[in-house]
């Protein structure tokens, strides 16, 4: 059984559903930051779009969204990470996922696809490791609101202005 969480942002909502079955240590981990509030004054603050990436051979489009970069209290040890190629779970378009430097480092940040994004996957050539991105979700609702966020103004892939997200929780159903 999935559960869906709220992420409202200052200018809108998005619903997304956590797929616990087929990602279920990926899953946790973000269920983990919902339920212990760890996503009080998160924000997303990166934008990758075909503009702003010119040294990339390998392109994608992506927000990205968060704790931040630098070190947060609110920040967990990293997870085993779990590939697309055990979970089944593509990076097509609303697919959320961890964010990480190398395997087993993913944290507290997280991406959500825009368009569909097959180099994020196992196997795919964004990341030299081959390894690709851990997907735990899907946006099931407010793509608009990430469609948005992608096209603010931006220094390199850093937003200018920081989307501010207001509160990140279960939805009861």
């Amino acid at each position: 059984m999935s559960s869906q969480v709220v992420i409202q942002t200052e200018i809108g909502d998005l619903v997304v559903a956590i797929d616990a079955a087929r990602a279920p240590i990926t899953a946790a981990n973000f269920l983990r930051y919902v339920d212990e509030g760890r996503y009080r004054n998160a924000m997303f603050y990166r934008v990758v779009r075909m503009d702003n990436q010119p040294n990339d051979a390998v392109k994608i489009e992506v927000i990205q969204g968060g704790l931040g970069m630098e070190t947060h209290a609110q920040r967990l040890p990293p997870i085993a990470h779990e590939t697309n190629q055990v979970t089944g779970l593509a990076h097509t378009d609303g697919t959320v996922s961890m964010a990480r430097r190398a395997p087993g480092s993913a944290s507290s940040e997280f991406f959500i696809c825009i368009g569909d994004q097959p180099a994020l996957d196992f196997g795919g050539a964004r990341n030299p490791d081959g390894q690709g991105f851990a997907a735990f979700g899907r946006v099931v609702s407010g793509m608009e609101v990430a469609r948005t966020i992608q096209q603010l103004p931006a220094d390199g892939q850093m937003l200018k202005q920081k989307i501010n997200i207001l509160g990140v929780s279960r939805i009861e159903r």
